[in-house]
């Protein structure tokens, strides 16, 4: 049996990995901290966010409803609040679906090579 490299996820995000995962400045995910009360990152001795893969979810999350669907920040709020598991449940499927897509589309790129 070959042996298997086991999969690492890391227990820490610093706010640079994070706004380098979403393309954003630091200072906005210093603000969504403040403003959406989902994201609790740890803070070290030194006094440096640490964001555990939780709220890099919950980043994805709010990201997904501010930037991609246009909601206003307390739209997003409100939304979170009133219904939060049925927002992250639509989020999963659009994620899943999205994936999909670019396995097809990766698909369709090689089954062209291969007509060439």
């Amino acid at each position: 049996m070959p042996y298997k490299e086991p999969k690492i996820e890391k227990m820490y995000f610093t706010i640079g990995e994070v706004s380098k995962m979403f393309d954003v400045k630091t200072s906005l995910i210093r603000f969504w901290e403040k403003e959406f009360d989902i994201i609790k990152p740890f803070k070290n001795k030194k006094g440096n966010r640490m964001f555990t893969p939780a709220d890099v979810d919950n980043f994805h999350l709010i990201f997904y409803l501010v930037k991609e669907k246009g909601m206003t920040l307390k739209g997003a709020q409100k939304k979170l609040e009133d219904n939060k598991e049925g927002t992250v449940n639509n989020f999963e499927v659009i994620k899943k679906l999205q994936e999909i897509r670019g396995v097809l589309l990766e698909l369709k790129e090689n089954m062209e090579k291969d007509a060439e």
